[in-house]
């Protein structure tokens, strides 16, 4: 096995407050989960809700409850609208399923207006319409359901609409009266017009499911039927009289809804359906749009991942033809954007091995097919957020890992092909481009310093207008950053923090990674659990974070190496991992092995406690237990159907190894989760009474996914820490115990 090869993170960041000697320091406060989460975010909270006025000459956000203004000039912040004003416009307060899809999905509470001179706020599902230059707001409407019912303007500003009862209404904004209902949402309410249903929108991104023609004349929206779709009770305790809110939720295998894109006008009438090979309407419909007033591009994603096409279409007729077409044989990559207009298309994908830009071209007077242009970017990188293309000007903005697989970059590309580095700084910058200029947002972040915003100009010109609060008094550490090789010679990043000034006495060691597809956990950014494992090494704890194949951010084959494959290989990658770094660090204690994560790193964590036997302790949030009980979308990009894969649904999902359990296991659950369903827990729990396992469980009353709030956050990371301290320390005085 090769051995891992330690370097200090501050040699590669440069210097940091916590690289000065010790002598030169305060002595450094201590850490405690109360300090990090019961009074809200250390750090602060970062503004949110980051929006560039269409005239692209101003940028505002929200920010401790007022809306915050700042010109394109880089001048001062200062207050848009106060708190009072936003205040005396709110709703009541937003249920938790529908305040965590805010936060989750970034689900914005107000939108500029086309004219730049106004504000649209949606509180709780009342409308309200912001005159910037007198201060005043009316309501104009309601939508008669929860908050995030995508209210849009229309491009000439002269209509609103928004969804309603499952469809469209518009109403004229110089007559807000009684609106038009232009799609009316059949009343046993299984059909969605214009509407998201849960599965796009956790899946494939889907923020929005109609939109405006750009002669303001007619919108087109996705039609999603629901009928077939089975049903998940979500059961909530609380009352006196349980309640139980149902969610359609397709599992592997199960129907997805039924989907069709149609035409209609915006005074309503008979709506034009779009004719797509879409076998039956199970494929997928991600992104749509407009090319102009008669023309529409469609993608479709076969439900299978293998084939992503692009289709031009009709408005007036329903005719489609498929403009280009990308194909896998195994799964497409899973960003699903794609920009269309004056002529060319952007998108992104991984033929060549890695995730980067194309551009495309199609005849503007008689949209048929595309041909490809060229392959803008090209390297051992991947392209992530596409923040930004501009047609017109034939510049396209980006996020890259360019020149660091652990970093991301902001990138400028033409269409021709030549690039520039926007961002400067070690870590990761990720940003909100201006739709009329050069200008924007730089959130800058590295592994000690949190987030910090600047606004930047064309110029190259850049000032910081947010920064979080100082943690200099606490004294943060940098982990090591270690390589290791996977069995079959793949580079692996991780890192490793230490307990300070540590002995060569023994040190337990908690293994916390996610491992799933998609997120990197080992990056040169601020992270969730920066300030928790700092509290796990104040405690006596080593932590150790790794990414397996099968995750992100490294190219197709690293990602690839999920598709059939949810747990051997990334059990065999982060092993090795522990091995190197137990060879490396004598003072680590290899019988005292910890493992901790969240969704799919809670899955891991109960596969690696069934598997293997070298963990004493494990605590899973928000697993899944059994792949038969996740959604359609997900599951089968890297499982396949059931009936296409059963030795894989058998043998990755944990409920059916429960009884091989070893180490002391705690399991969290909010009851309220629609996303990872309270009935995983239930199934592995069967499971573990039936063999005789002990096992320790914390749920948390209608919390979903996130389990979020300052007060549970509070315990459960009580609760965290005092599992690993009661299962993997000494117990003095106390014979027997092995240890």
């Amino acid at each position: 096995m090769t051995r891992a090869l330690a370097v200090p993170l501050s040699a590669l960041l440069g210097l940091s407050v916590a690289s000065l000697p010790l002598a030169a320091q305060a002595p450094a406060k201590p850490l405690s989960v109360e300090t990090i989460f019961a009074h809200g975010p250390l750090i602060g909270t970062p503004p949110g809700g980051l929006a560039w006025s269409p005239d692209g000459k101003r940028l505002t956000y929200l920010d401790g409850g007022e809306l915050v203004v700042l010109d394109e000039g880089a001048g001062k912040p200062h207050v848009l609208v106060s708190r009072a004003k936003l205040a005396s416009i709110s709703g009541s307060k937003n249920s938790e399923t529908d305040q965590d899809h805010r936060d989750r999905y970034k689900m914005a509470n107000y939108q500029w207006a086309p004219d730049s001179a106004h504000l649209l706020f949606d509180s709780d599902g009342r409308l309200w319409m912001y005159d910037l230059h007198n201060g005043t707001g009316l309501e104009i409407g309601f939508t008669g359901a929860a908050s995030g019912d995508d209210p849009k303007f229309s491009p000439n500003g002269e209509f609103l609409s928004y969804v309603r009862q499952h469809g469209i209404s518009v109403m004229r904004l110089r007559d807000p009266g009684t609106p038009t209902s232009v799609l009316t949402g059949p009343p046993n309410n299984l059909t969605f017009s214009g509407e998201v249903d849960w599965v796009y929108l956790e899946e494939l991104e889907t923020r929005s499911n109609y939109f405006w023609s750009p002669d303001s004349k007619s919108l087109a929206f996705l039609q999603m039927k629901e009928a077939d779709v089975p049903l998940y009770p979500i059961t909530d305790w609380i009352p006196i009289h349980a309640q139980v809110d149902v969610e359609r939720y397709p599992q592997p295998g199960d129907p997805n809804p039924d989907v069709h894109v149609g035409v209609v006008g915006v005074g309503g009438g008979k709506t034009v359906w779009i004719k797509l090979p879409i076998h039956g309407g199970q494929d997928y419909i991600p992104r749509f749009g407009w090319i102009d007033h008669k023309t529409l591009w469609i993608e479709t994603l076969t439900r299978d991942h293998k084939h992503r096409d692009i289709y031009f279409a009709d408005a007036a007729t329903g005719q489609a033809h498929v403009a280009l077409q990308l194909t896998d044989e195994n799964f497409v990559d899973d960003n699903y954007d794609v920009s269309v207009g004056f002529g060319s298309i952007v998108l992104t994908n991984w033929i060549d091995g890695h995730n980067h830009l194309y551009l495309y071209s199609y005849d503007q007077n008689n949209p048929a097919t595309a041909k490809l242009e060229r392959q803008l970017t090209k390297g051992d990188f991947e392209v992530g957020e596409v923040s930004r293309v501009d047609h017109a000007g034939k510049l396209i903005y980006y996020a890259s890992n360019e020149g660091n697989l652990l970093e991301q970059q902001l990138w400028q590309v033409s269409f021709d092909g030549e690039r520039k580095q926007l961002s400067a700084g070690a870590g990761s910058h990720s940003g909100v481009f201006s739709p009329a200029s050069g200008a924007f947002v730089d959130r800058h972040s590295t592994r000690l310093d949190p987030p910090t915003l600047r606004l930047c100009l064309a110029s190259g010109n850049c000032n910081v207008f947010w920064q979080t609060r100082a943690l200099e008094s606490y004294h943060l550490r940098a982990p090591e950053q270690l390589e290791v090789k996977a069995k079959d010679g793949t580079t692996l990043y991780a890192t490793l923090l230490l307990p300070e000034g540590t002995t060569p006495d023994s040190v337990p060691l908690i293994v916390n990674p996610y491992g799933g597809p998609g997120p990197q956990s080992v990056a040169n950014r601020w992270g969730d659990n920066i300030l928790f494992d700092e509290l796990l090494a104040q405690h006596g704890f080593a932590v150790l974070r790794a990414d397996n194949r099968g995750t992100g951010s490294r190219g197709r084959a690293f990602a690839q190496a999920a598709w059939h494959n949810f747990g051997p290989i990334q059990l065999e990658d982060q092993l090795a991992v522990v091995d190197s770094v137990l060879d490396d660090y004598p003072q680590l204690d290899q019988d005292r092995l910890g493992w901790w994560g969240w969704s799919w790193g809670g899955t891991f964590t109960l596969y690696a406690l069934t598997h293997s036997d070298r963990f004493r302790a494990g605590v899973a949030v928000a697993p899944v237990t059994d792949w038969h009980n996740y959604d359609s979308i997900y599951t089968e990009r890297y499982m396949s159907q059931p009936g296409e894969f059963p030795e894989g649904y058998r043998n990755f999902s944990v409920t059916n190894s429960a009884a091989k359990l070893k180490g002391r296991l705690l399991l969290a659950q909010g009851t309220g989760d629609d996303n990872v369903h309270m009935g995983n827990a239930v199934q592995f729990i069967q499971k573990l009474i039936e063999a005789g396992v002990p096992y320790d469980l914390q749920i948390y009353p209608r919390k979903t996914h996130s389990i979020s709030g300052a007060d549970m956050r509070t315990h459960l990371y009580s609760r965290i820490l005092s599992h690993f301290e009661q299962y993997l320390k000494p117990r003095v005085g106390v014979p027997g115990t092995g240890q």
